[in-house]
């Protein structure tokens, strides 16, 4: 499978400056990611992975080793346009992000700054809403709508460029449940319809139970990577980072100290339920 992805002994640190001393974030970090896959990277605040996510579409350069685009260096300034139309950044604060006064508009800027042709940006606008599920919006103002909604329309603006991968940065941390469940979904479904790339930075658990992979970082480093249901399995590391673990999990871990045996791997609430429904009987 192609690598979407390449971080090749990475290292980067802050800069020396008269107000702050340097910061190390981390260093000889190295990880692959695949094309098509749905990757979750989870972390308390500080541990890295915000930075790490800015060094995937050069936003960011490593002070050490290489990051590589689909094959293309992000120290390369020659590949720098290439890299950011392959990958595609999606931030916490949706208002950001948002730049027009209708929804379409917003949608269709860099497009615009692209100089494509008139009906390739209506083409890729109309496409992106439909996919985001908010062409109905398309000509509503952007600050009318719900967090949930202004993040949507920041999706299809990256969308619209036909990024290989998403990168998204925390997208839900500013919602509320209805509008964290909208922006989960049509993540994932991004992912599944249309085989986006998915990167996902977060640190809500339930959000990377049905990830593919689950790369878990402290202090700059990559403490965990795996399968969801081998890395919450592993309650006590996650614990001793200050990590928590989803609330399924939790449960069958303080059932077995009461002296059950269920299975830590449990993730839905579906499962969980059975697990202790068939243990009851």
């Amino acid at each position: 499978m192609n690598t979407a992805i390449e971080v090749k002994n990475a290292a980067f640190s802050y800069q020396e400056t008269e107000e702050h001393a340097a910061v190390r974030i981390f260093e000889d970090l190295n990880l692959e990611i695949e094309q098509g896959k749905f990757v979750v990277i989870l972390g308390h605040n500080g541990c890295g992975k915000s930075t790490l996510a800015k060094h995937f579409n050069a936003i960011l350069l490593p002070t050490g080793g290489e990051i590589y685009a689909y094959g293309m260096n992000t120290k390369s300034e020659e590949d720098t346009i290439n890299i950011r139309k392959s990958v595609g950044m999606v931030f916490q604060n949706p208002d950001n992000q948002i730049v027009a006064n209708v929804v379409e508009e917003d949608v269709a800027f860099a497009l615009e700054n692209l100089g494509l042709p008139t009906e390739e940006i209506r083409e890729r606008v109309d496409a992106a809403l439909n996919a985001v599920g908010m062409y109905e919006f398309r000509k509503h103002a952007p600050h009318l709508l719900s967090g949930g909604q202004k993040q949507r329309i920041a999706i299809a603006g990256v969308l619209a460029m036909r990024p290989k991968c998403v990168v998204l940065d925390e997208p839900t941390a500013m919602l509320d449940p209805v509008g964290r469940r909208e922006v989960v979904d049509t993540i994932h479904e991004l992912n599944e319809k249309f085989g986006v790339t998915v990167v996902l930075i977060t640190h809500h658990m339930r959000e990377a139970i049905t990830a593919d992979r689950v790369i878990v970082m402290n202090e700059g480093e990559i403490l965990a990577d795996d399968t969801p249901k081998k890395v919450f399995s592993q309650v006590e590391l996650l614990k001793g980072v200050g990590l928590t673990v989803p609330e399924t999990t939790e449960l069958m871990y303080e059932l077995n100290k009461s002296g059950w045996e269920l299975p830590l791997d449990a993730l839905s609430v579906e499962e969980c339920a059975q697990e202790i429904y068939s243990r009851l009987q």
